[in-house]
C-alpha cells in the first residue's frame, strides 16, 4: 500500500472505529466478539483499501464489510469465548438507565441474526430501507418484513422480561 493510502486508512480507522464497534456490538450482542469482528473487518478493509478509496460511499462499503463479518462469525457454530458466572463491573454513564439498556441489548441478542442486523442498521445506523437492503443483499420488501417481525419479536421479548421482573418483585414483597 502506498504511503498516502496507508495514512488515509489510519485516519479513517481512527475516526470511525468507535462507531464501528458500537454497530458490531449491537449486531452480535457481545462486546468482546464485537471487538474481534471489527478487527477482522478492519483487516479486510486494509487489504482492499484501494477498492474502498474508489467506493462512492465509503461508510456504506465499510458497514457492508462489517455486517458480513458479523454474519460469517455467527455461521461458524462455535465461539472462542465462553460465558462466565461473574460479569466484571463497568461504569454506566450519568443519567442512563442501565437496566433498560441491558434489557434491550438482551432482547436484541435473542433475535434472529437477519432481524437483528435489519433493526441495527435501520434504527442505530439510521439507514433507509433501500440502503439496508443493499447492505444485506436483499429486496426492500424483505427489509420491511424483517423490520416488522424483528420489532414484534423484540416487543414480545421485552414484555416477557418485564412480566418476569414484575413477578419476581411481587414474590419478594
Amino acid at each position: 500500500m502506498r504511503a498516502s493510502a496507508e495514512a488515509e486508512y489510519k485516519e479513517y480507522v481512527t475516526a470511525r472505529s468507535r462507531a464501528l464497534w458500537h454497530t458490531a456490538h449491537l449486531l452480535c450482542g457481545d462486546a468482546h466478539q464485537a471487538e474481534d469482528v471489527v478487527q477482522t473487518a478492519l483487516l479486510k478493509l486494509y487489504v482492499a483499501w484501494h477498492r474502498v478509496e474508489q467506493a462512492e460511499n465509503r461508510d456504506a462499503y465499510v458497514r457492508r464489510v462489517l455486517v458480513r463479518c458479523v454474519i460469517d462469525e455467527k455461521r461458524r457454530g462455535w465461539r472462542r469465548e465462553r460465558s462466565v458466572d461473574v460479569v466484571p463491573e463497568s461504569a454506566a454513564p450519568e443519567g442512563s438507565d442501565i437496566g433498560e439498556r441491558d434489557a434491550v441489548l438482551q432482547a436484541l441478542a435473542r433475535l434472529a441474526p437477519r432481524q437483528r442486523a435489519t433493526l441495527v442498521l435501520r434504527f442505530w445506523e439510521d439507514l433507509s430501507i433501500e440502503q439496508t437492503a443493499d447492505l444485506l443483499d436483499c429486496s426492500p420488501g424483505t427489509v420491511r418484513s424483517q423490520t416488522a417481525r424483528g420489532l414484534a419479536t423484540l416487543r414480545g421479548i421485552l414484555l416477557d422480561q418485564q412480566a418476569t421482573a414484575s413477578g419476581r418483585v411481587a414474590k419478594e414483597s
